[in-house]
């Protein structure tokens, strides 16, 4: 059973995780400034980079969870990811995006989990 881990910037978790095909990754932004948008964007920028890095890459996303620290950022969070994640239907992932107490000055946090890349594993 071969476990590969994709170290953070955080002590005591990984910002992403690759096991049997599939990747698992996380990512905020509370360095992009006070603005969901900022954030949102920063967030997924990082996702990009973390299941490029576990041979992955969004068109593979199967299922993501937003958790926002303020439920009324959705329409702001949701047209950052709409632009993110493209308008074929096909390759959109299951989504649930739901309220939180998030740490520090994060506004938005992002949960993936994805295949990995066909030839990959």
């Amino acid at each position: 059973m071969e476990i590969m881990r994709f170290q953070g910037g955080a002590v005591g978790r990984n910002k992403g995780v690759r096991h049997g095909g599939i990747v698992y990754a996380v990512a905020t932004a509370e360095e992009a400034g006070p603005d969901i948008r900022a954030q949102t964007a920063a967030a997924l920028e990082k996702i990009d980079k973390t299941l490029v890095e576990a041979g992955s890459h969004r068109r593979g996303l199967l299922q993501t969870q937003v958790y926002l620290a303020d439920m009324t950022d959705k329409p702001a969070m949701d047209e950052v990811w709409n632009e993110w994640i493209g308008s074929d239907w096909r390759r959109w992932p299951q989504r649930a995006c739901v309220g939180a107490a998030l740490a520090g000055g994060a506004l938005v946090e992002i949960v993936v989990t994805a295949a990995v890349s066909e030839g990959e594993d």
